[in-house]
């Protein structure tokens, strides 16, 4: 309890005890009186008690007036203040005493607070008023005698209190003290999180739609400076045809937090896309919204092109295999729906692997989109291209009146795809086989529409390419015989059921055998001989070439130990078996087990695969000449580039492709190429091989120009480990039909 207040309570007990002697006094003069002045006298002395009486019922009833005002103040969690007309202490709480803790000894009734703030000051219970003191005094003194609204006031022990001060009717002042110390750290924490937030946050005023505040975040993303943001309509973040939604997001219910996506302006008029977060708040006593807009204009961005990748060829920008399912099922829908013709067709590129394994996949790409580009101008409108994958290509043709207009298309995109190219400099050329399958006759689902156009397109391959062809029923049972030779041919290298014949490479200067190449054959139990023409490529297709690779190799080495130290196997490494494995240690583990010497392993490779400038294949090749192993290069001269690539690898032989070698002799400009290639590889220091030499004149040619081995039916075909053995020991082999 304040000081005041006891004073007032000890002065109040002492008033009633004063006056029971005056009653008495009066009592004792009433008696004598009517004694000696008669009953008038007496009855002016009964008034006076009355009076009395009520004087004292009147006190009574303002000092129970002001004990319950004394009780009232008390127990407000506010601090509370009377002060009278001048300025002095008349009545104050305990919370006040406890606010001003630093000051509440100089508290007295009568007290001035103007001298007590002085006091205060002085002692530094003030912090604002340091460096500045009467300046601060005198501005304090005129809130108070003038007081118009409430203000702040920060304590020494850091607390904040806020003061609000009312005249009353008599001159004095009431005054409230409320401690908002915890508001203020809230507030703080708020501007904090609001001014230093990465996330852009804006005040909108929900009666005028005007921006009240902006963090740096959201002046910086929307390219206002300053305060240039801060009055202006919230309209200007917002595109036209979305100001009469406004109100959805900038009046949500009070507590509640609204989300939405909104496509924002910034200053310089670029469009962005946005998630707002709103929420009802109270700013500076009015109604308003706190908005957080995050930027997600490159997530947008990334799920479209997600989504476009989905649907579409990143290469080319043509429809994938799945969105050409999908225009081929909407097809085959409108086609069940209103009737008539629609069509598939699988486009597949000739000799486009040659050109990317000997240009690489660079130029392969570039040659992709080039032909994308004149498919897609090519075709009719209501025509869909796609790239199913690889070198293979489709389109979707709808409202076909008959299979005549397909056979139109076909041809002309055959035209148009194999006409010449420029790709990085050089000019090249392609052709195109396309399978056809009619809807709905070849298929009513979309997988099989495209499988049956597909083996369509597998017919032209094997028929030559370059042209296209209808899917016909029985191509069906030609596929599965396909797939039986496949598993027969499984069947075979898991079971030993293929051999090796050696065809010998002889010197043109003596005639001494110096080399046999390692031929791979394919006795099937039921169909005989198979070509490797037509079983090499269902290896390769079908992921057998490594195991098939490795056992040729094998059974070459373990053959060629039984021959003369002097002459060498030849055995051919296809690419793929660069690409699925690791070939070094499959040369290593052969010459290991067979005990054949490296340096009489000759290791064949296609140009293709030496114009792959990898470093796999690269590093491959030179750790294969580590091993003591010779190099030669297969079908020389039918690549692109052939003599640019010549000393990209220090390799043993050339060995000149048959294409170059059969007519030789009645051909001047064939000789004028084989003589070149033969005068650049003595230059080179190079063993110059010429293969397919069926004739003595080719023979004579080929020795006048001085090629230093020959290869063909002249001397011999390809013959078994046992029909070889003998023959090895001949100087001069005669010539075998």
């Amino acid at each position: 309890m304040s000081t005041a207040i006891k004073e007032r309570k000890s002065t109040a007990r002492r008033t009633p005890a004063g006056r029971r002697p005056l009653r008495a006094a009066l009592k004792v003069l009433s008696g004598a009186v009517a004694t000696r002045h008669g009953a008038d006298a007496a009855a002016q002395i009964s008034e006076l008690e009355a009076a009395l009486d009520m004087a004292r019922t009147a006190t009574n009833d303002a000092r129970t007036a002001n004990a319950r005002l004394r009780e009232a103040i008390e127990i407000l969690p506010q601090g509370i203040v009377f002060l009278d007309s001048e300025g002095r202490y008349v009545l104050w709480n305990e919370h006040y005493s406890k606010i001003y803790h630093r000051s509440a000894d100089l508290f007295k009734v009568g007290a001035r607070l103007a001298d007590t703030l002085r006091v205060g000051v002085m002692r530094g219970d003030y912090p604002a008023a340091k460096g500045r003191e009467e300046e601060w005094i005198k501005e304090r003194l005129q809130k108070l005698t003038s007081p118009r609204e409430r203000h702040e006031q920060w304590l020494a022990d850091g607390r904040c209190i806020m003061i609000e001060e009312r005249r009353t009717n008599d001159g004095g002042i009431i005054g409230l003290r409320v401690d908002i110390t915890e508001l203020k750290e809230r507030e703080a924490s708020f501007r904090l999180l609001f001014e230093a937030n990465p996330v852009p946050m804006y005040v909108v005023s929900q009666n005028g739609k005007t921006v009240l505040s902006a963090n740096a975040a959201a002046r910086d993303h929307y390219g206002y400076p300053g305060t240039d943001l801060i009055g202006r309509p919230v309209h200007c973040l917002h595109l036209d045809q979305d100001h009469d939604r406004l109100d959805e997001l900038y009046s949500p219910a009070p507590g509640i937090l609204a989300d939405h996506v909104w496509s924002h302006l910034k200053r310089d008029g670029s469009n962005i896309e946005v998630a707002i977060f709103s929420q009802a708040i109270v700013h500076e006593r009015a109604p308003a919204v706190l908005v957080a807009a995050v930027d997600i204009t490159e997530r947008r961005r990334a799920e479209a092109q997600v989504a476009y990748l989905a649907h579409h060829d990143p290469l080319t920008g043509l429809a994938n295999r799945a969105r050409h399912l999908e225009q081929a099922g909407e097809m085959l829908a409108a086609i069940k729906e209103s009737g008539g013709l629609g069509a598939s067709l699988c486009i597949g590129l000739d000799n486009f692997k040659s050109i990317n394994e000997t240009m690489g996949p660079a130029a392969g790409d570039l040659l992709l989109q080039a032909v994308s580009r004149r498919i897609t101008k090519t075709l009719r409108q209501g025509s869909v291209p796609a790239r199913l994958g690889g070198d293979e290509f489709g389109i979707i043709m709808s409202d076909i009146a008959e299979p005549e207009e397909v056979s139109a298309v076909a041809k002309r995109l055959i035209e148009v795809i194999s006409a010449p190219y420029k790709i990085q400099s050089q000019q090249i050329t392609i052709g195109a086989s396309i399978g056809i399958a009619i809807a709905p006759g070849d298929g009513e689902e979309a997988g099989k529409l495209l499988k049956n156009a597909d083996l369509a397109l597998s017919q032209v391959k094997l028929r030559g390419k370059g042209s296209f062809r209808f899917f016909e029923a029985e191509m069906n049972a030609r596929a599965q015989e396909r797939r039986r030779l496949e598993q027969d041919l499984r069947d075979a290298i898991e079971n030993d059921g293929l051999d090796v014949h050696y065809q010998p490479l002889v010197s043109l200067a003596n005639g001494r055998i110096v080399a046999a190449e390692a031929l791979v054959r394919w006795p099937h139990k039921e169909r005989g001989f198979i070509s490797p023409v037509e079983f090499i490529p269902i290896a390769e297709e079908a992921g057998l070439i490594w195991a098939l690779g490795d056992f040729v190799l094998n059974r070459a080495c373990r053959d060629a130990v039984a021959w003369p130290d002097s002459v060498r196997v030849a055995v051919n490494l296809s690419p793929m078996q660069f690409r699925c494995g690791n070939v070094r240690d499959m040369v290593e583990a052969a010459l290991a087990g067979s005990g054949l010497a490296p340096d009489r392993l000759e290791l064949e490779i296609t140009e293709s695969l030496f114009l792959d400038r990898s470093n796999l294949v690269l590093d491959t090749l030179a750790e294969l000449r580590k091993l003591g192993t010779r190099i030669a290069m297969d079908d020389f001269g039918t690549g692109y580039s052939s003599l640019g690539y010549l000393c990209s690898f220090p390799f043993d032989k050339i060995k000149i492709d048959r294409s170059f070698v059969q007519g030789i002799a009645g051909n001047v400009e064939q000789q004028a190429v084989v003589r070149a290639i033969v005068g650049l590889g003595q230059t080179l220091g190079k063993t110059i091989t010429a293969e397919g030499i069926e004739t003595a004149e080719e023979l004579a040619c080929l020795r006048s120009i001085g090629c230093d081995q020959g290869q063909g039916f002249l001397f011999s075909k390809a013959r078994t480990q046992d029909a070889l053995l003998p023959f090895l020991t001949k100087r001069k082999p005669k010539r075998v039909a």
